[in-house]
């Protein structure tokens, strides 16, 4: 079955060809951080009408990448929700439109489960029952997967997710948008233990996280600072620990709470490498594993959505004629497949 997949939740237009029996064929992205630059965030109506512009001119680029016409589709696959209404309704009204013309099943994907399943698009070993951490600009939480849309939630953020936590604490520091990859970065050539901050809800049972105190008191740190170049990146390597540590910490928790062994990380923070290294090492001193998905597959991508499309579509779940999307969407409220237990 040959599924295009259509991502257009926020300000990445993503398109991608999947076969469930040779795998992801072609996949096209394209981002719109110069254009909401300027404003220092995403502006929603920009988002909506810059994926207008991009959607269909990507839809035929990665058609001709994977060596198909749009008749040699078997199925249409697009984000539903959760995210911008505007931007959601781009990609489901063309994506549906597409599916209408073609006499072919659509189905609107929750983004959150693209994410969740991108680690299993280029490992098929990988098999429920395992440990999701989802943790992106918008969402912060750890999942226990045991079959495809069998989720509970184990925990999640009570306040700033852990990218937004990254953006909102490059901004108050003086770094470019989009502020986390900045930070990151700049943590990079920063002292390790020159600042030292909380690893926040650590201290109490549970598996929600909390990362605005966190903010804060990176800002009281960088206004009482001579604020150098040096005291910056020391800074964000403090932060940065910080959020790492305590991703790994209540990460430990939830494989200790289930007893489960495999641990999955989705999501754009799942990018990066300080966090990969300490959840491998974390995963290894258990005698567990840690799963990522390839950095290009942990943002927004068209990759996630023809996957996770797919695997409804083959399940025999399709949408109506309607164009729905839903900017908030449970994920715990999705169908199940099928039980996929190991």
């Amino acid at each position: 079955m040959r599924v295009l997949g259509i991502e257009t939740s926020c300000d990445e237009t993503g398109v991608a060809v999947y076969d469930t029996d040779r795998g992801l064929l072609a996949h096209a992205l394209y981002s719109q951080i110069a254009l909401h630059a300027e404003y220092g965030g995403v502006v929603p109506e920009l988002a909506s009408r810059d994926h207008v512009r991009k959607l269909l001119p990507l839809v035929r680029q990665t058609l001709a990448e994977a060596g198909l016409a749009a008749s040699d589709l078997d199925g249409v696959a697009y984000t539903a929700g959760p995210g911008l209404v505007g931007a959601l309704m781009v990609g489901a009204a063309a994506g549906r439109a597409l599916a209408w013309a073609l006499e072919v099943p659509a189905v609107g994907v929750h983004h959150m489960e693209g994410h969740l399943l991108a680690p299993l698009l280029e490992d098929p070993s990988l098999r429920p029952p395992f440990v999701a951490l989802l943790v992106s600009g918008g969402h912060t939480q750890l999942v226990e997967v045991d079959g495809i849309g069998a989720y509970r939630l184990l925990g999640e953020t009570l306040d700033d997710a852990a990218g937004e936590a990254f953006d909102k604490t490059a901004k108050l520091m003086g770094l470019p948008y989009p502020g986390g990859p900045q930070l990151a970065a700049l943590a990079e050539t920063g002292r390790p233990g020159a600042f030292t901050f909380s690893r926040p809800m650590t201290d109490r049972p549970g598996l929600d996280f909390s990362f605005s105190g966190l903010k804060t008191q990176v800002l009281l740190a960088w206004q009482q600072s001579d604020r150098s170049e040096q005291t910056r990146a020391d800074i964000a390597r403090g932060f940065e620990d910080a959020v790492v540590e305590t991703l790994a910490i209540k990460c430990r928790r939830a494989l200790e709470q289930t007893g489960i062994h495999t641990l999955v990380v989705a999501g754009g923070v799942g990018a990066n490498l300080r966090l990969r290294a300490m959840l491998q090492a974390m995963a290894e001193k258990r005698g567990g594993r840690v799963r990522f998905p390839r950095p290009a597959f942990c943002t927004d991508n068209g990759a996630m959505i023809a996957f996770a499309g797919a695997l409804r579509l083959m399940a025999g779940q399709h949408e109506d004629a309607g164009v729905h999307v839903t900017p908030r969407w449970d994920m715990a409220a999705l169908p199940e497949v099928a039980s996929d237990r190991a």
